[in-house]
């Protein structure tokens, strides 16, 4: 029996009288977890562009555009934010913790030319050897994260060749959340489940998908998305197997129709999850038998969630790819599967791919979404994705959109 999470008691806004999203505590807790990690592998500093990254190790938002801007992230001491054009100018008033500005040098991602982006990767790197040798850090090991081959190649050349990816260190620190982080989830959710409604309400015959998408992001935006995302669309005989959405296809009567609200995010924490509705009439028992699948995989997968056991527990209720025909794992990566959410992909993953020979263990604090499908192709499909707070006791839903059958619309 799956248990559902605590609902917030708050809202969105700020307010003096009530304590809700506490975005200094988060802030710090989240510093002092980066440097946790860091600590542990060895790293003295982390240079990191990944934007998902940044906002993590210093609660900035910037222009999302590749190695535009990054951050020199310290296992001790203060941080240099390298900025990039107009917020390098806006933001230091606007963001007073961090203490250390720099203008960031860019080739915006080749473009003007292999000789000027080598030139100014040499100032770049320049800029960084400074920086590590202010600290007394040059020759100590540098994480590096988000950047290209032209970058690493000038750093070396600058002579800081201790070098290591972060990647891994980032996703372990960002597995375990804190209260803030989680209710910054439950916010997202909230927000989600408004948007499946929205969409519950506007499907009918002759919709078009891409008009479903707009629906669901000028939804989003209305309850409070900082991001709102179009999402999968996927109607009728283009619901199994999930790949190409939004062709500007004509819902039709009897069409099944599921979408993904995966990268709505509040406070840069972003969602996945799916629900299935089926138009203008109700499903057929064959519709039924899948969906049924679907949730008692989804609902045995989430049951064994629990500190104390490991991913290849949970991956043994993912059957085998050869269920549907298939002969490799990997052609059902990402659409049975349990993954860590928060940014992007967090950790862990679950599914039969990995899971059952690289088991990962679940830690109380871990966020996740689970997700399953059923169908037959170009007949039709269902999905169910469900996202669960990693407690002491075992896991909890934090979606609170009816999960039990596909949803007759419109409503």
């Amino acid at each position: 029996m799956v248990k559902f999470a605590s609902k917030v008691t708050f809202g969105a806004e700020s307010a003096d009288w009530q304590e809700r999203i506490n975005t200094e505590r988060m802030r710090q807790y989240r510093v002092e977890r980066a440097q946790k990690i860091m600590r542990k592998h060895g790293m003295a500093a982390m240079l990191e562009a990944t934007t998902a990254h940044i906002r993590y190790l210093t609660g900035l938002r910037g222009y999302d555009f590749p190695m535009v801007r990054y951050v020199l992230f310290f296992a001790e001491g203060d941080a240099v934010m390298f900025e990039h054009d107009g917020w390098y100018h806006q933001m230091p008033d606007q963001a007073p913790w961090i203490k250390e500005w720099r203008p960031a040098r860019a080739w915006l991602t080749g473009a003007p030319g292999p000789d000027a982006c080598r030139y100014e990767a040499k100032l770049f790197a320049a800029d960084v050897r400074a920086e590590l040798e202010c600290r007394g850090l040059f020759g100590e090991k540098l994480g590096l994260g988000g950047f290209d081959g032209i970058a690493r190649e000038a750093l070396i050349n600058a002579g800081i060749k201790n070098i290591v990816d972060c990647r891994a260190a980032m996703l372990e620190a960002r597995c375990i959340k804190n209260q803030d982080e989680i209710n910054c989830l439950k916010i997202s959710s909230a927000i989600v489940e408004g948007v499946w409604h929205r969409v519950w309400e506007f499907l009918r015959p002759g919709v078009r998908d891409i008009e479903i998408g707009t629906e669901a992001v000028t939804a989003g935006y209305e309850l409070g998305a900082e991001l709102a995302v179009t999402g999968g669309w996927r109607t009728g005989p283009s619901t199994f197997d999930r790949g190409f959405h939004q062709a500007t296809r004509l819902v039709q009567t009897g069409d099944l129709v599921y979408g993904s609200l995966c990268g709505l995010a509040y406070m840069g924490y972003r969602t996945c999850n799916y629900r299935t509705f089926i138009v203008g009439r109700e499903p057929n028992q064959k519709e039924k038998d899948w969906y049924k699948k679907v949730l008692d995989r989804v609902t045995a997968i989430i049951e064994e969630i629990k500190p104390g056991k490991t991913t290849a527990d949970a991956a043994k209720h993912f059957p085998p790819a050869s269920t549907w025909g298939y002969k490799d794992e990997c052609e059902v990566l990402c659409s049975e599967i349990g993954h860590g959410i928060g940014g992007n992909y967090d950790i862990p993953i679950i599914n039969r791919q990995w899971s059952l020979e690289f088991p990962q263990p679940f830690e109380e604090g871990m966020t996740i979404a689970i997700e399953c499908r059923e169908g037959e192709h170009r007949v039709g499909g269902v999905r169910l994705e469900n996202m669960v707070i990693v407690t002491k006791d075992g896991a909890e839903i934090f979606d609170h959109f009816p999960r039990e059958q596909i949803l007759v619309a419109p409503r």
